[in-house]
């Protein structure tokens, strides 16, 4: 692998009384090192860190009201709060615990040998910074094809679109990669994830989706 996930998880789900995942703290380490997509711009960015997830657990072991409680406002926060919701189901909860309380699972995320001790401090805040302005840019990119899906839109802004499209990097590779990712999440029986990441696709113009979306997101 390319990249080291390592969870560290609050005493207070081992603890007597509180709820623990199936198997124990190993098992849920392993299941997230073998379930964790290291997301694309922070892997490319050198972006690591501590992405705090908190969330609350039924008396079945299902999770609800699941946040990121504390993170960078980057794609490393989707990918923990996607990680934790994958768990839903696999704790177990002792009878008489207030299903009120929140848990809190701080996932630390780290790469390995892609050089990213070369990269500053200055560079990362750079980064980040870069990342949230590229999310404003990408929502000018999907509004303008949920227009263009009504046909209320303005066809002169096309090549516009098509030009910023090109500067995000939204090409045909793009694509080829998050059609990938889509199909890594099915196999982890992850098709919110999955259909989300497909649903992207579509609403970036291309039709590469279509049936993967059709098999899986109705």
């Amino acid at each position: 692998m390319n990249f080291l996930i390592f969870l560290n998880i609050l005493s207070l789900v081992f603890q007597y009384d509180q709820p623990s995942f199936k198997g124990g703290a190993s098992r849920l380490d392993a299941f997230i090192n073998n379930n964790l997509i290291y997301p694309e711009f922070s892997k490319q960015n050198c972006l690591q860190g501590t992405i705090q997830v908190s969330f609350r657990l039924n008396s079945g072991g299902r999770i609800y009201q699941s946040a990121v409680q504390k993170g960078y406002g980057t794609d490393l926060d989707k990918e923990a709060l996607r990680i934790v919701r994958l768990t839903s189901g696999k704790w177990i909860v002792p009878a008489g615990y207030d299903t009120t309380q929140s848990i809190v699972l701080p996932i630390n995320f780290a790469l390995k040998e892609f050089n990213c001790e070369r990269r500053s401090p200055e560079q990362i805040r750079e980064a980040i910074a870069a990342y949230r302005s590229r999310e404003a840019l990408t929502r000018a990119v999907l509004n303008f094809y949920d227009k263009k899906k009504t046909g209320n839109y303005a066809a002169d802004d096309e090549a516009k679109i098509l030009d910023l499209k090109a500067q995000l990097g939204y090409d045909e590779r793009y694509i080829d990669r998050m059609l990938k990712q889509a199909a890594s999440k099915i196999k982890q029986q992850d098709k919110e994830g999955a259909c989300e990441d497909l649903l992207f696709v579509r609403r970036l113009g291309s039709d590469r989706a279509e049936k993967m979306i059709e098999a899986n997101c109705k």
